[in-house]
């Protein structure tokens, strides 16, 4: 079995994968203070859950846009398998075609979402990242990365907008009631979530005025709760990540 780890600024995915199987898949927070021994509490606890021996695993691998944490999970992970993970960088095998001014500094995830999303569902090709950042990925009819959007994540705007404003209150993410809201939490959840699903759309179509039509997929931890107030057709991924490494995986082990 191979333990995949996507380490975000937010949020860690583990996974666990037996071939094309994935066993499981748990998300927890990114603790940028924790030591490698706190992450193997963590990630011991998530395969026990499932009912995963740690013996079974074989290999890991990793991609991190938290360099901080990244040493700290990549022991983490030697320390309870025993197994050396690879990890995501310059100098593994992609296959991806990155067409950016400087590709070295393409993120991890990026690179690891376009390799998945490539293989699941062809090209031309465009991927939301709905995490801290929103990220939007445009890959071309020749498989190729060309670049593509970042714009502040849906918590980031919500956190932003209660802290400047002394009369807003926090609130949870909880599907709005209505478009229109009649109170100030109804207003606050339609504008958040809304407002991040217009400019999904706003975005799709501007992408595909210049480009033609394409494939959009959404994933990350929030998409689940934006992309069915989408106007245009998304599909909706949340195990985009955990393919994308395995694939990975496989072709540099």
């Amino acid at each position: 079995m191979i333990l995949t780890i996507d380490v975000g600024n937010t949020n860690i995915v583990a996974g666990c994968c037996d071939g094309d199987k994935i066993l499981l898949m748990e998300r927890f927070n990114t603790d940028h203070n924790a030591t490698s021994l706190d992450y193997v509490i963590y990630i011991s606890a998530i395969l026990e859950m499932s009912d995963v021996k740690k013996e079974s695993i074989t290999g890991a691998v990793i991609s991190s846009v938290v360099p901080s944490v990244t040493d700290t999970i990549k022991t983490a992970v030697k320390k309870l398998t025993g197994v050396d993970a690879l990890v995501v960088g310059p100098g593994i095998k992609t296959g991806l075609a990155i067409k950016t001014d400087n590709p070295a500094q393409l993120g991890s995830d990026l690179v690891v979402g376009a390799v998945a999303g490539i293989n699941d569902y062809g090209a031309p090709l465009m991927i939301f990242d709905l995490g801290t950042a929103t990220t939007v990925s445009v890959i071309n009819e020749k498989k190729e990365f060309l670049g593509g959007m970042i714009m502040p994540g849906v918590m980031i705007s919500l956190n932003a907008m209660v802290s400047g404003a002394a009369q807003l209150p926090k609130i949870s993410l909880d599907p709005p009631k209505r478009l229109i809201g009649t109170n100030t939490i109804d207003c606050m959840q339609s504008g958040i979530l809304y407002g991040t699903a217009a400019s999904m759309d706003g975005i799709i179509e501007r992408v595909r005025n210049d480009m033609g039509d394409m494939t959009v997929v959404a994933t990350g931890g929030l998409a689940g709760r934006i992309v069915p107030l989408c106007r245009n057709k998304i599909i909706l991924d949340d195990e985009l990540l955990i393919k994308g490494l395995m694939l990975l995986y496989k072709k540099n082990m």
